[in-house]
């Protein structure tokens, strides 16, 4: 098997071709192992992507753990670069099939660096719909079932995330909290966790601990939610960065459109090959 190993601010993937959407699912049961640090490759997640009938390209998701994920802003900007270097797509700016539906990234030049600017879609804010168990707001909901007393905004950008604000970021138990949370009875289909620590208006900073594969340097529909929450709380502009532990996302969610734009860098690392069963 042919690979790319790709970040966006070090959450990273490994990249594989297939011939189509229908066929990346036969990767799936060797997602663990590649993505293992020690015995594999090592990632946080496995992205299968090609061209597609209905979009330009199409990408699938897997998570270190082997489940398949809706969405992944880092990984569609690993994508984007990927089809635009090696072929894929003959133009900056074009669309992706997810399983979250379509999204759409543009290619630029931000200094030294190559960028790409997402249309991330409309975030869900229905709780059924997220999903989250309860009926009314999705803006400070109690969390029962811990020890300690969190109250969380829940925001879908195709995949689910709670949002929990907090006076340091530092000094959160992302290893303990985070499980705990991901699994809780209110998510019936697990949750991405953020703790986020307001800087001020236009800067936020986060940790995060990702459904299916923990504790990660950044997330890009996290960085989305974040920002989304924030500002149904009172709490920051509707254009920010998010401060993650690999980096810097900027992220804006338009009046006008009601649309979320996520830009940032993607780094291919290295290519190779892998003898799998």
């Amino acid at each position: 098997m042919e690979f790319t190993k790709m970040h966006g601010l070090g959450n990273d993937f490994i990249i594989v071709e297939a011939a189509s959407f229908q066929e990346a699912p036969k990767y799936q049961a060797n997602t663990q192992q590649l993505c293992n640090r020690h015995f594999g490759i090592g990632a946080d997640g496995l992205i299968i992507i090609g061209k597609d009938e209905d979009q330009n390209i199409f990408m699938r998701i897997y998570n270190s753990d082997g489940s398949e994920a809706e969405m992944c802003g880092n990984g569609i900007r690993c994508v984007a670069l990927y089809a635009r270097r090696y072929g894929l797509v003959d133009k900056d700016h074009f669309s992706v099939k997810t399983l979250a539906g379509p999204r759409f990234p543009e290619i630029y030049q931000e200094g030294v660096e190559e960028w790409v600017r997402v249309d991330m879609g409309e975030p869900e804010l229905e709780l059924q719909k997220i999903p989250v168990s309860g009926h009314g707001s999705n803006v400070a909901i109690p969390l029962p079932g811990l020890e300690q007393d969190f109250v969380f905004t829940t925001v879908s950008m195709g995949n689910p995330h709670c949002i929990i604000y907090v006076d340091d970021t530092n000094s959160v138990p992302l290893s303990e909290w985070g499980p705990q949370i991901e699994t809780n009875e209110m998510f019936p289909d697990k949750i991405n966790v953020e703790f986020v620590k307001v800087i001020n208006e236009g800067e936020l900073e986060a940790v995060v601990w990702e459904r299916g594969a923990g504790i990660t340097l950044a997330c890009g529909t996290g960085a989305c939610a974040i920002l989304v929450a924030s500002v149904l709380n009172g709490k920051s502009q509707r254009k920010a960065i998010v401060r993650l532990p690999g980096g810097e996302l900027v992220i804006e969610w338009n009046e006008k459109d009601n649309r979320v734009y996520m830009s940032g860098p993607a780094v291919e690392v290295f290519r190779g090959t892998m003898d799998i069963e």
